[in-house]
């Protein structure tokens, strides 16, 4: 069975089920933004990296829906950093679903490709999505690819989180939520994170800290 599940034909299958069901999770959740000021640029055109602990993946997808009804928003082509391993292929075929494409890369294989790609869709003002923490942990420990990707291209980072009021969390390394439907939920956007070209390094501490903070309040602001 793990090698059936293993096929192509069967992750695209299960890619197309996971999106259905995310798909409707999603919309049929009663969502409030916190922190609109501190989006507000991004949202108008500004580029930026977002960041958020890998935890939060199955719920980013409601960034865009959000976004979409905010009046001051400009459609803007969003993307994401995966991992070149099964599982991060299979997470490209989800979010890819939800009109995010995937940048194909990570930190151990095709790590110098993905960053250029990071920076050339950075150059045309467009938005990025990575996890600090991902794609295998450990937990809240954010890596410095995100700090680097911020002063090569000199575009600010900004934190998200969100939670849902009703979730079930699944047995994983980052202990992740996924989202049932009919219920709450809050995005959590935090202030911009400036990160120099020169000495760049000293920003990531910074960043989890300013992730944490953000995951802090989306606990807060929709308990379960």
């Amino acid at each position: 069975m793990k090698s059936l599940l293993r096929t192509p034909q069967a992750q695209t299958m299960l890619a197309a089920a996971t999106s259905a069901y995310l798909a409707f999770a999603l919309r049929t959740t009663r969502w409030t933004l916190d922190g609109q000021t501190h989006f507000r640029p991004f949202g108008a055109g500004a580029p930026a990296v977002f960041a958020f602990w890998h935890e939060f993946l199955p719920l980013m997808p409601a960034f865009s829906l959000i976004a979409r009804k905010l009046p001051f928003y400009r459609e803007t082509p969003i993307h994401t950093l995966v991992s070149q391993h099964r599982d991060g292929r299979f997470i490209g075929e989800v979010v890819r679903r939800f009109g995010i494409q995937p940048i194909h890369g990570s930190s151990s294989r095709g790590g110098a490709a993905g960053l250029r790609n990071l920076l050339a869709v950075l150059k045309r003002g467009e938005m990025i999505g990575i996890t600090p923490d991902g794609p295998r942990g450990p937990s809240r420990q954010a890596a410095a690819g995100v700090a680097q990707v911020a002063a090569l291209s000199g575009v600010p980072v900004v934190p998200l989180a969100a939670r849902t009021a009703r979730r079930i969390l699944l047995g994983t390394w980052d202990r992740m939520p996924v989202p049932l439907p009919f219920g709450r939920g809050v995005m959590v956007c935090g202030p911009a994170i400036p990160v120099p070209r020169q000495g760049w390094q000293r920003s990531v501490p910074a960043i989890a800290e300013a992730l944490d903070r953000v995951a802090e309040r989306a606990d807060a602001l929709c308990p379960r």
